[in-house]
């Protein structure tokens, strides 16, 4: 006979299964809005209106730096989740830390490459082109903003709840979003980005 515990934990992994189900709808839709992002950039390349190009606009070092913070931070991410699983809370507390400082580094250089574009007068209303480029890769910028404010969040319930379940079951799905954010960076990197400098 199932007592009403085991009936209480089956509901709990099924809403925990419903809600990674969820989610991943929810990246397949965000990955349509980059798509579609890549879609347009690709299409207005060449739409610079007599404006800069872009080997006059991107300095591949810079770029680089904002790369390897965010990949990185993957990989501080993918420590943090590791300690979750071991149940070591300072741990994981810690390398979510981690990630959160790789992640403000990379907003932090890529709202000064935009500012920096505005200041020499390439900003998004001076060309089809300027335009795609700066709705792609701020669309990215407030995902990985948003991706810390979540960060965020999950350490204070770690601190507060400890790593339940329902918590651990939290931090995979910030998790999944996190690399989500990476793999569309390699994505602006190899099409914004490298044919520049090829």
């Amino acid at each position: 006979m199932i007592t009403v515990a085991e009936l209480i934990r089956e509901h709990e992994e099924e809403s925990l299964e419903n809600r990674a189900y969820g989610f991943w709808l929810y990246l397949m839709t965000d990955a349509i809005i980059f798509a579609l992002l890549f879609a347009t950039y690709v299409t207005m390349f060449s739409n610079t209106a007599q404006g800069p190009k872009p080997v006059d606009l991107f300095d591949l070092q810079h770029v680089f730096i904002e790369t390897l913070c965010l990949l990185i931070s993957s990989v501080t991410f993918g420590f943090a989740f590791l300690a979750s699983v071991q149940k070591k809370l300072a741990s994981s507390v810690g390398w979510l830390l981690i990630t959160l400082v790789f992640g403000l580094s990379f907003v932090v250089l890529e709202v000064s490459e935009f500012l920096e574009m505005i200041n020499e007068g390439a900003g998004p209303q001076k060309s089809g082109y300027l335009s795609a480029f700066f709705t792609l890769v701020a669309t990215h910028g407030l995902h990985v903003s948003v991706g810390m404010v979540g960060i965020m969040m999950m350490t204070c319930q770690i601190l507060f709840k400890g790593l339940t379940k329902p918590v651990c079951s939290r931090l995979f799905r910030l998790g999944l979003f996190w690399h989500f954010l990476d793999i569309v960076w390699i994505g602006i990197f190899s099409v914004v980005y490298l044919p520049v400098f090829i």
